[in-house]
């Protein structure tokens, strides 16, 4: 296993933005994730496990500690006899290419997560979702290391804790374990997720005339309607989304559509998801529209750091952009946010080498 000293973050973000790390190691295999964790603590520093690099944003000074890159890739497909097949993926495989495995073999459940950049390890993490699905509703187990009993577990589907965009891994019990691979269940042959607004408009006629789209047409549509909005890791230097959509209660929306000026039913919302009982009322709103309510648009800049010209969502680096110019752009977009409608929008990304940050020993 091979250390690097003083090796620059940003490279390994899709962000592109960040100062070196003091060590950084390739982790290829479990034993070499158990070798770093051993030396970062011989070391008396911190390490932070890195993925993909896609939801992550790193401070200007870096980070004094060991970054334990995660590298085991591979997946392995295999058919069941109900009707279901699993997929398993190490946690450094790229996601995108286990959304291809799946609609290769025709098996339905991700085929909506098309296009997130991103590693395997981070899906349950976030549980990341897009376009009417989340990746929770296919996973059926995670394997990680346990920091605190320092031994390889399982963890079924309930154990992680999924809610929207969150999990134990993310929550109650950060900094406790690092995954390392990741169980999916698909339905062989199954009907394509087409609940999804964007996704009902680009099947239209299609739909119209009684007619299925594919599994893999599905993909298709996804990628090019996240391309369109510039939501695609190789469109622009971004994290992705930037912010969550708020979850508030249903109460709020009149109140919205009078600072709008427009009607009820004219502010965008959806249900909340299954991680919440519908005797709540609550609503998920639309982050990109109270983002432009608040007076942002696509393409606005502040300094380096900009939004993208296709999609509000996303914080992008124009071109040489620090850490600072990425937080300042997030900081005016919440603050103008709040001021105009009273609601806090959170940020998606995680964040190395700030004070906040809570690394793992």
């Amino acid at each position: 296993m091979t250390v690097l000293e003083n090796v620059p973050l940003a490279p390994y973000t899709t962000l592109g933005v960040g100062g070196p790390a003091r060590w950084l190691v390739e982790a290829a295999s479990e034993d070499d994730l158990l070798t770093a964790v051993r030396f970062a603590r011989a070391q008396g520093v911190p390490f932070f496990i890195l993925g993909g690099g896609s939801n992550l944003l790193v401070s200007d000074s870096g980070f004094p500690g060991v970054v334990i890159h995660v590298a085991a890739t591979g997946s392995v497909w295999t058919e069941e006899s109900n009707g279901f097949a699993s997929i398993v993926s190490n946690a450094g495989a790229n996601w995108d290419s286990v959304v291809q495995l799946a609609v290769e073999k025709n098996c339905a459940g991700i085929e909506c997560l098309a296009g997130i950049p991103g590693s395997v390890g981070g899906t349950p993490v976030q549980n990341i979702g897009a376009y009417g699905q989340e990746v929770a509703e296919t996973i059926v187990r995670v394997r990680a290391y346990d920091l605190t009993d320092s031994a390889f577990v399982e963890l079924d589907r309930e154990a992680c804790g999924f809610g929207y965009r969150r999990s134990i891994f993310n929550s109650t019990a950060q900094g406790r374990y690092i995954v390392t691979a990741v169980s999916y269940r698909l339905r062989v042959g199954g009907a394509p997720t087409l609940k999804y607004a964007d996704l009902g408009r680009y099947f239209a006629e299609r739909l119209a005339a009684g007619e299925t789209p594919t599994l893999s047409e599905v993909y298709d549509a996804v990628r090019a309607i996240r391309a369109a909005k510039g939501m695609l890791a190789e469109n622009s230097r971004s994290a992705g989304s930037f912010f969550k959509n708020p979850i508030v209660p249903a109460a709020i929306v009149s109140r919205l559509a009078v600072i709008a000026g427009c009607r009820v039913d004219e502010v965008p919302q959806f249900p909340p998801g299954s991680w919440v009982a519908p005797a709540d009322e609550l609503v998920k709103l639309s982050a990109a529209w109270l983002i432009e309510l608040a007076g942002f648009h696509k393409g606005f800049a502040l300094g380096r750091a900009g939004l993208s010209t296709r999609h509000v969502l996303a914080i992008v680096n124009r071109g040489g952009a620090t850490a600072s110019e990425i937080l300042a752009l997030r900081d005016a977009i919440l603050d103008r946010v709040h001021a105009r409608t009273a609601i806090r929008l959170e940020q998606e990304p995680v964040t190395l080498g700030f004070p906040s940050t809570n690394p793992r020993h």
